[in-house]
């Protein structure tokens, strides 16, 4: 159970620079341009062995001044809210400006861990100016150059500190499948229909759920908790708390969730957004099944189910051995299907494989299909275990694993599906030194 970290502050102040490189990868669109960002991003990092959820929150697009400060005050107000500690990023080029007060009244008031990061501080000259946001009455800050690194090892190591400890509870809770997708893609609709009931409140109107509930379900001789969660989506003509909210809530759900049942809307298909769900979960190591819904409202005729199939599959590249499974909410088609298939891949999640029968069946292929030689020298991996995670994670014990590539792992993965069936589940395959 991760923290999350929220990183706030007007247009242009290099968010989404400084997201990119603590994700370490290229994620959230950069440019000069104020309002570039605008869709929610989120990604896993660590530092000292600390893993915590980051949240960009992005940059806006203006409007008139008085709606768009009144958004900045929602965006803030939502992460002070759901945040475990909130990162305050201003521009050291324009000093400070009245939307920087504005945030800063905000967050003054917070008993939270709150981290006023002067950014674009690449010489001395500039590491003066920075004194100017004592003003802001937040007390102490970092200046840091997010386009180069420069600084933000001394942020993360503050940051680290003031992060909660997490408990690690023995938990003998039930296991949670987390509904998710883009709002009205028929989340909701799906858990009424399984229990029955109107449970939730079902509009055509997106976004009519604004939080995360769990609902204790018992099918196929299997008892776990049904989590209908808010939507995730893009900006466009959505207000800016709701969506915000929305990512929140979801990102919260997936990481504490043991299968994620992503409902996506058959006439949108696998778009960006759920693709962002999926990686997320992906990201995770949970469980997956992929429902398209309203499947009863698509003309059949040019779209067959094979053929939405592997346009899906296409997307999910290079993990492709997910369930998916065509459902309609409304008319309870394939819904109980859908229910025991996550069944199955909470399962398959959970799967240990005996150390000798992975050695004796993987051991052979591996003999006649070992690791590339690399710079004249050849790999052999001797002995194989199954990690005591909760996740399948798999160690192969050799010579010289950074020898290793990522091509053969992917084999070695593509045999342990083939033999030992992990459909719907990511496996992680680390090489070790013997």
């Amino acid at each position: 159970m991760s923290n999350i970290v929220a990183i706030v502050g007007r247009p242009n102040v290099g968010k989404s620079t400084f997201f990119n490189r603590l994700i370490q990868r290229r994620e959230a669109i950069v440019d000069a341009v104020s309002g570039v960002t605008r869709d929610r991003h989120y990604g896993k990092s660590d530092w000292n062995g600390r893993e915590f959820s980051l949240i960009d929150t992005g940059g806006y697009v203006l409007g008139s001044d008085d709606v768009f400060e009144a958004q900045i005050d929602k965006q803030v107000e939502l992460a002070i809210d759901e945040a475990d500690a909130i990162i305050f990023m201003v521009d050291v080029e324009s000093g400070v400006t009245g939307m920087d007060e504005d945030v800063a009244n905000l967050l003054r008031k917070v008993t939270k861990p709150v981290f006023l990061v002067v950014n674009k501080v690449d010489n001395a000259k500039r590491a003066e100016d920075a004194v100017e946001f004592y003003s802001l009455g937040l007390g102490d800050y970092f200046t840091i150059a997010s386009i180069n690194g420069s600084g933000t090892g001394d942020l993360l190591d503050a940051l680290v500190k003031a992060l909660p400890e997490k408990e690690t509870v023995v938990e003998e809770e039930l296991p949670r499948f987390a509904v998710v997708g883009r709002p009205n893609a028929g989340k909701s609709s799906f858990i009424n229909a399984l229990m029955g009931e109107d449970r939730y409140i079902v509009t055509d109107i997106a976004g009519t759920t604004r939080d995360s509930i769990d609902t204790k379900y018992s099918s196929f001789g299997f008892e776990f908790n049904l989590v209908d969660t808010a939507g995730i989506r893009r900006k466009a003509k959505v207000k800016e708390d709701l969506e915000f909210y929305s990512v929140m809530r979801s990102v919260r759900a997936i990481e504490h969730s043991d299968v994620c049942l992503i409902v996506l809307d058959a006439n949108r298909g696998f778009d960006g957004q759920v693709q962002n769900i999926f990686w997320l979960a992906e990201r995770n190591r949970k469980g997956i099944v992929i429902l398209v819904n309203k499947w009863d409202t698509v003309e059949k005729d040019h779209k067959s189910v094979k053929d939405y199939e592997k346009a899906i599959r296409q997307q999910m590249e290079p993990f492709t051995d997910v369930p998916i499974i065509f459902i309609s909410a409304t008319t309870k088609q394939r819904i109980y299907k859908a229910i025991e298939t996550a069944v199955e891949v909470y399962k398959n999640r959970s799967k240990k494989i005996k150390t000798s029968k992975l050695n004796e069946i993987l051991l052979p292929i591996i003999e006649n299909y070992p690791p590339p030689a690399y710079k004249a020298k050849y790999v052999k991996i001797k002995y194989i275990m199954q990690l005591p995670t909760p996740q399948p994670q798999f160690a192969f014990f050799c010579n010289l694993p950074q020898y290793v590539k990522d091509p053969y792992k992917r084999f070695l993965e593509n045999k342990l599906r083939e033999h030992f069936g992990f459909h719907g589940v990511p496996i992680s395959v680390y090489m070790r030194k013997k």
